[in-house]
């Protein structure tokens, strides 16, 4: 079975010998980098990253939540998955899996929280109506429209 079939989008990265700690696993930092990676292809995707706003509205992440289950050891690759779990009004969570190539198995899951930003006022602003659709298109099964918010 494939752990990220449900996954519509789902990055590879090799595991460096820099990763590693003195206890001889990748560090719980690097996880944090790779959630960064996933979630940056993700909004790549759905054009997050701001094409469709002007300077002033962007998102910002306001929070990261990670849960380890296993180690990961060099040599190794990791596959990480990205999906939307929800999106309320101003608010996109992302939930992320990580797979180890080598063992074939979830070695952590995590939920990043990405907030529509007007940075001029320095409050949240609504998700917008092209963002909204964007997620539709590529996850048809998503809450892109608020459903449960």
């Amino acid at each position: 079975m494939n752990l990220l079939q449900e996954y519509p989008v789902v990055i590879e990265l090799p595991v460096q010998w820099g990763d590693q700690d003195a206890l001889g696993h990748v560090n719980n930092v690097v996880f944090f980098r790779w959630w960064e990676s996933s979630r940056i292809a993700y909004a790549e995707r759905i054009n997050l990253l701001g094409a469709d706003r002007s300077e002033r509205y962007g998102t910002v992440l306001a929070s990261m939540k990670c849960d380890f289950r296993q180690q990961i050891l060099y040599p190794d690759s990791v596959s990480i998955g990205a999906r939307i779990a929800r999106v309320g009004n101003s608010s996109i969570h992302i939930e992320h899996r990580l797979v180890s190539d080598q063992t074939a198995t979830v070695a952590a899951e995590a939920v990043s929280i990405m907030v529509s930003f007007d940075f001029e006022t320095q409050t949240s602003s609504q998700i917008s109506p092209e963002i909204r659709s964007a997620i539709r298109r590529l996850e048809p099964l998503t809450k892109a429209d608020g459903v449960n918010s």
